[in-house]
């Protein structure tokens, strides 16, 4: 009697099993989206960087569905020790996969700490050229909007060994220059100051206001054009100006060299130079024979009278 009351007890007991395993999973997941919900802003007002705080919430709803799953695991009659050995094996049979996973999440850590990049920030990863949005950083991966209106996904151990750019860190403020080269007949003086004043009307491109301090160093806020080098065929001068915005940098660039081209078009004293060559010819160049198109005979060649005449490089006539 006592041994089939007993069967009955522990066929109850199986029967509930899977519900009861079901709902320690569920009260996790759930446990977890009500402490994100309640604790969302404190985490946020304590760490005040966009992508800790999304880590922080991962790692709180990670760890309610993992006390569920510890939880129903238990239901089954699977202790915490029978867990450990299965995952200590488990890991050394795919230690090779689960290497890179590690490092990535090890390097995610590092990307945290270091803060070269925050979310919202435009970068520039520099071997490939493509630049971009981080859309979210986690603890295995950086996730890059690109301008391209594409997602590129690098995982953070690759990310750490590459150079990025960081736009818009903490001054979106960016120093963009432009070199133009005009003729040594030019007004240089007149050249330098109509390419100031057109850069200052560009709209995105800051006329003037206090200096901007980058480290202990001052820069004129102003656009400003110096004398770069005096070239073989013309003044190179460099404008140095600040745009507002990283965001649009091939767009600033153009207006600004439209405003440019315009003005020097519109001035008498000033004009772009062109590569140009001078020869020289004296009386070391030796001679060479002249050939003159309108006494060729039918054949292409020049007659043997005055067709073609010997003239030495100097221009006189032998």
């Amino acid at each position: 009697m006592v041994d089939a009351r007993r069967r009955r007890l522990g066929s109850l007991a199986r029967t509930w099993e899977w519900p009861l395993a079901i709902f320690f999973v569920v009260g996790g997941w759930a446990l977890g989206k009500l402490l994100v919900r309640l604790l969302g802003r404190r985490v946020a007002r304590r760490f005040q960087r966009p992508s800790v705080t999304r880590t922080v919430l991962r790692l709180i709803r990670t760890g309610s569905l993992a006390i569920g799953a510890f939880a129903a695991l238990s239901v089954f009659g699977l202790g915490l020790g029978d867990l450990v050995l299965s995952v200590t094996v488990f890991s050394a049979v795919l230690g090779l996969v689960l290497a890179p996973i590690v490092g990535s999440v090890i390097n995610g850590v590092f990307v945290l700490a270091d803060q070269p990049y925050e979310i919202g920030d435009m970068i520039e990863i520099t071997d490939t050229g493509q630049r971009g949005f981080v859309e979210d950083i986690t603890l295995r991966y950086t996730k890059v909007f690109t301008l391209d209106n594409t997602f590129l996904v690098v995982p953070n151990g690759s990310m750490r060994e590459r150079d990025v750019i960081n736009y818009s860190a903490e001054d979106e403020r960016i120093r963009l220059r432009l070199s133009v080269g005009v003729t040594y007949e030019s007004d240089v003086a007149e050249a330098r100051h109509i390419m100031e004043e057109a850069a200052k009307e560009v709209e995105t491109v800051l006329p003037g206001g206090p200096d901007i301090r980058i480290g202990s160093a001052r820069y004129v806020a102003a656009p400003t054009a110096r004398i770069d080098e005096f070239a073989d065929s013309s003044v190179s001068l460099t404008l140095h100006y600040w745009a507002k915005e990283p965001y649009k940098l091939s767009k600033v660039r153009s207006e600004v060299q439209t405003a440019i081209w315009d003005a020097f078009a519109a001035a008498e004293d000033v004009e772009i130079a062109y590569p140009h060559t001078h020869h020289v010819f004296d009386e070391t160049s030796g001679t060479a024979r002249v050939a003159v198109d309108g006494d060729r005979d039918g054949n292409g060649r020049g007659g043997e009278t005055d067709a073609a005449t010997d003239a030495d490089l100097t221009g006189r006539e032998r």
